[in-house]
Order: C-alpha cells, then structure tokens, then sequence
C-alpha cells in the first residue's frame, strides 16, 4: 500500500457495501475501511446465525479491530424498501453518502430447461432488483449532492454467457445496460458508475474452483480496484474491468465494420447467409459513447438501398 501524499485516502467518506458478510463484499468493506471510509456493512440474517454474531457483525468487528467505523446492517436486498432504510441509515449515522458497492447476489445451479420461472425470478431478485432498489435510493441522493460513486457486480458469464447459468448471466448482463445509462445520466453531477467483473475463490464460487484458486485468486486482490472506484481519484465512468488474481483488464461493448448492401437484389436471406463471415467480423472493432451514438454512426455509414 503507497503511503504519505500519493495514498489513496477515503477519510471522511462514507460507503455502502451489500453482501459484505463474506468472501468479496467482507474484503470490498475491510479494503474502503482501512483506507478512512466508514462503511455500512449490510448482509442480511441466516438462520445459522441465530447462536453468535452475524455475518454483518463479524465483519464489522474486524473493522473496528482495525481502527475503522463501521456499522452492521440486515436489510434483506430483496426487499423493495430495503434501498431507501440502507441510504437513510448511512446518513442518519454519519450525515453523508459517497459511495455505494452492490455485492450481494446468489448463483445458479440448474440448467434452464429445468429452471422454473419463480426460479428464475428469485435470481433476478437478489442479483438485479437487490442491485436496483438501493441503488436507486443512493443515486437521488448523490445527485443532489453533487458528488457519488456507484459499483456493480457483473460477471464473466454476464460479458459472455454460460452454460447452465441463464438466469445468473442474465441478471448480471441486465445490470451492464443498468450501470451504462447511470453513468451517463449522473456524469453532469458528478456522480460515476461502474461494473467490476471479479475472479475470486468464495463460498459461491469454491465447488466449480480449481484446486489452486483459494490460494492463487483471494477476494482480496480484487478489492483495490473497489477502493479506486470509490474515490475522488476515478474519473472512469461506465466502465466494466475485470479484475481477479492481482491482474485487471477492461471489457466493453464494440461493434464490427459489418456489410451494407445499396441494390435491392442483393437484400435476401441467401446473400446474408454468403456474407455470414463478412458480417460477423470484428475488426476493426467500433466503439461508442451511447445507443445514439451507435445509431448516428449506423445510420450514417450505410448508403442505402438504391430505388432502381
């Protein structure tokens, strides 16, 4: 950790962190506290938690073992109102609220011809309304304040999809489109939103980890890159990096040069299926500042179909 003037420094600040019970929210949590935020540290209750402290609890302690601030707090993200108690409890404790990480999500363990829609909704519940409703709260705040910085939870398998995950990679697909049009909608106001795809050995992710991850990919190494999100210093905005194992890369949406056809013989299915390759292409790759920008550009490079 740099130290003296160059330190990254959160004195003063104040975080969310859902799903920092364990694995990486507990990290994202311990890593913006021991650089001065003071942090909210919501997990909600399980039943194994009814003999000893909680999740929420354990984590908090560890902060405060540590010299930080912090409090506990069980909102279920599940509920709608859940956003609105999280955001009033931060401010009513310390008066501020800089920065919101949503963590907390569940994963998927059933292949989607076997996956029931109240399923698939009560994934979508966790990993995408959990991220909504208190991000929703946090954002009106933070735009009233002048000042915010938002972060979400995607996944390699919301970038890519995976087999047997419809449902997990949908939801964390589902907050890529969420974070963009933040990041756009809260630049003026200086608020800035970006997504973290982590590699990490946790509870959920241990029975498909390969045999070296617990040592090789802690959820710690992912968590700088929270720190960094979360201060004054990332001036990133709409960003999705993936991070895990002390390496981090970005990923992003582009679209390749494509074919644009200008006699009406040539627009058929026949043509299309010939020119799979050429379409399909992706370099050199375009990337663009938003959907309308997209469609200038679309709208643009294509001459059209000639009427003769």
């Amino acid at each position: 950790m740099v130290r003296g003037a160059d330190a990254l420094r959160l004195d003063g600040r104040v975080a969310i962190v859902t799903g920092a019970g364990n694995g990486l929210g507990r990290a994202y949590a311990l890593e913006l506290a021991r650089r001065g935020a003071r942090v909210l540290v919501n997990n909600r209750r399980r039943p194994d938690d009814a003999d000893g402290a909680t999740s929420a609890e354990k984590t908090v302690a560890a902060i405060r073992a540590g010299g930080g601030e912090a409090l506990p707090d069980w909102e279920d993200v599940r509920d709608p109102d859940s956003g609105l108690r999280m955001v009033d409890r931060a401010i009513g404790a310390w008066g501020r609220l800089d920065a919101l990480v949503n963590n907390a999500g569940v994963g998927q363990h059933l292949p989607f011809h076997r996956l029931t829609i109240a399923q698939f909704r009560d994934i979508f519940d966790v990993n995408f309304y959990g991220s909504l409703y208190v991000t929703h709260a946090a954002f009106a705040h933070m735009r009233t304040a002048g000042y915010g910085r938002i972060v979400v939870s995607t996944s390699a398998a919301g970038l890519h999809g995976l087999h047997g995950l419809s449902a997990y990679s949908a939801s964390k697909a589902a907050l890529l489109g969420l974070m963009r049009s933040l990041a756009q909608e809260g630049a003026r106001c200086g608020v800035h939103c970006n997504a973290v795809a982590p590699y990490a050995y946790t509870g959920m992710t241990a029975a498909n980890s390969p045999p070296d991850m617990a040592a090789t990919m802690p959820p710690g190494h992912v968590a700088p890159l929270i720190a960094w999100f979360a201060s004054e210093r990332c001036a990133s905005n709409g960003e999705v990096i993936v991070a895990g194992k002390g390496a981090f890369r970005r990923a992003f949406v582009s679209e390749g040069p494509g074919v644009a056809y200008t006699r009406a013989a040539e627009l058929c299915a026949e043509r299309l299926a010939a020119d799979a390759a050429a379409i399909e292409a992706i370099s050199p790759a375009l990337q663009f500042a938003d959907a309308l920008a997209a469609f200038d550009q679309f709208y643009a490079s294509a001459p059209g179909i000639s009427p003769c």
